[in-house]
């Protein structure tokens, strides 16, 4: 590994500094002499600073960071790897909808995420499977396709709730 130079005085701000820009400190020379010029962003066609890929910071992130970071968010809560979780998230289980798809736990077991017991739903039938009105009605469509659901049982004392 490298040696750092020793440290100059940067002549506009007067601290010793190693990182230095030709004769100035580098953060001195972003602060005062870099003019970044304001473009028009092509994705929100407003008139920002552009980031990397000609994007301004808000449209670069979710272009494409915010997608990666759910997954891995959920990979990490549900402790299974990537492949698995696309998989499993590829389409819904009951109508095939693939634009959005959650995790439902088939014993309703927070805990237990073995690849068996985890199935992809969409936001309909999930929403349904967790609603009193329809839950039976979703689980004799996933009886049908051949997967075992277990209602959760309602707790004593609590009027409708779990």
């Amino acid at each position: 590994m490298g040696k750092l130079a020793s440290p100059k005085v940067c002549p506009e701000c007067k601290k010793e500094n190693v990182w230095f820009r030709g004769n100035i400190w580098q953060n001195c020379y972003r602060r005062n002499h870099w003019k970044r010029e304001k473009k028009i962003c092509p994705r929100c066609k407003r008139l920002m600073y552009l980031k990397s890929k000609g994007l301004c910071a808000g449209c670069y992130n979710t272009t494409y960071h915010l997608d990666y970071l759910k997954a891995r968010n959920l990979i990490k809560r549900h402790n299974i790897n990537i492949e698995t979780y696309k998989k499993l998230t590829e389409k819904c289980i009951i109508c095939g909808f693939d634009k959005f798809v959650a995790l439902h736990h088939l014993d309703q077991d927070e805990k237990n995420n073995s690849e068996n017991n985890l199935i992809g739903l969409c936001p309909n039938h999930h929403s349904m499977l967790h609603t009193i009105k329809y839950r039976d009605e979703v689980f004799q469509l996933l009886r049908d396709k051949g997967f075992n659901p277990q209602e959760k049982k309602f707790k004593e004392g609590i009027k409708g709730g779990y």
